[in-house]
């Protein structure tokens, strides 16, 4: 990823531009012929964002930033751009770059989604949107302030065995959502994608650049589906969290919606000698709506675990129960990150505001820290009561 952690932490430098000392620039209007894409951060999970990108028929990747030099001209390289850049700074100068992809360390998002803002570029912003939600939403006003259009990238919101899930709830395939119930393992696995993963771009995931583990690194993605896949906000939150080999953070969360009728559950359970198929990371995700009248079944996500339909509807009729298979659904969990990059361009290009906004983040923002202050706390909390950040306890202690 951006750059050494402590390099980052103790001054400015490449890539971590002053703020405050940025030009005036005028602001861009949306709805543009064609994009013009910087990549800021050419680390681990940078080729699944930018395969999007590459495929989109009105985008063009131009250039590449990232302080280890070798690592832009690499990823340059590989994405056909042809300039590349090893100050931030520099990068956001150029004329000719209409937005930025950022993919830089969490903590560096706020300088550097402001910083972009300020140069006129419009963003895309990986998750978690930032380390507090004070900074997540001085993003936001940011934002709006400058006209400019600021997303956060969630792959899951485009992943489209969800989107499916989300679109029969929305019909009333499975009559007045009841329950949703989210599951997630971790364990091992040999696909070449994880094998390949730099381990420099960890370094500041375990450390306290980082206000938590597993449960804020990864889970942002389940805290958003909680929240989207029902269209609800959730209003109380107990929660039992673990800690196992420093980054893993198995774990129970109950959620309570605004809607009583609604519950939630979360489940992170980590086997760290089960061996799980997969082609990207040794994890997968189990998702299970319950509704009035039946329940929808997402059997797979990260991984491939089972071998059975990505989505299953049950409709619980009297006469005739049946569980139908949702044929037609493209389940690479790879597809979630093309389609969400796609979706970036195709709202600049029509001048749409693109999914997920900096405000939804914020909240996703909030569920994660709830769950480890009851954690902490062994007591309910309110997510909508959190405007900084949360640790669990004994985080960065070793």
């Amino acid at each position: 990823m951006f750059g050494e952690v402590g390099r980052a932490r103790a001054r400015p430098g490449p890539c971590t531009p002053g703020v405050a000392e940025r030009p005036n620039i005028p602001k861009m209007s949306t709805g543009m012929e064609r994009v013009r894409l910087g990549v800021v951060g050419a680390g681990n999970i940078a080729p699944l964002n930018v395969a999007g990108y590459l495929e989109h028929d009105r985008c063009d990747v131009v250039a590449v930033c990232d302080p280890v030099e070798e690592y832009a001209r690499g990823a340059a390289a590989a994405w056909g751009a042809p300039r590349v850049y090893s100050d931030l700074d520099a990068m956001l100068g150029d004329p000719d770059i209409d937005a930025v992809e950022i993919l830089t360390p969490t903590h560096m998002h706020h300088d550097h989604v402001l910083a972009a803002l300020a140069a006129g570029k419009h963003v895309s912003c990986q998750k978690p949107i930032a380390n507090t939600v004070a900074e997540a939403r001085a993003m936001a006003a940011a934002a709006e302030a400058s006209g400019l259009t600021f997303r956060v990238s969630e792959c899951f919101y485009h992943y489209p065995p969800l989107e499916r899930a989300k679109q029969l709830v929305a019909e009333g395939a499975i009559g007045r959502p009841s329950n949703l119930r989210i599951r997630t393992i971790v364990g091992q696995t040999e696909a070449p994608f994880q094998a390949a993963l730099r381990a420099d771009g960890y370094t500041w995931r375990l450390n306290n650049l980082s206000p938590g583990g597993h449960l804020f690194d990864d889970m942002v993605h389940k805290y958003a589906m909680a929240l989207w896949l029902v269209d609800q906000d959730i209003v109380s939150v107990q929660a039992v969290v673990r800690r196992r080999d420093l980054f893993f953070e198995p774990c129970a969360v109950i959620f309570e919606y605004e809607d009583q009728g609604l519950l939630g559950s979360m489940e992170v359970s980590y086997a760290p000698h089960m061996w799980m198929r997969s082609s990207y990371y040794g994890a997968d995700e189990f998702f299970e709506i319950q509704g009035d009248e039946g329940f929808i079944w997402v059997t797979r996500c990260t991984g491939e675990m089972l071998d059975l339909p990505a989505v299953m509807l049950y409709r619980g009729d009297k006469e005739q129960p049946v569980m139908e298979d949702v044929p037609g659904l493209d389940a690479d969990w790879g597809v979630g990150f093309k389609r969400s990059s796609a979706h970036f361009i195709d709202a600049l290009l029509s001048g749409t505001p693109p999914d997920m906004s900096p405000q939804a983040a914020a909240k996703v923002l909030q569920l994660c820290f709830a769950v480890y202050e009851a954690g902490n706390t062994h007591q309910p909390v309110d997510p909508r009561t959190i405007t900084g950040s949360v640790t669990p306890e004994g985080w960065a202690d070793w």
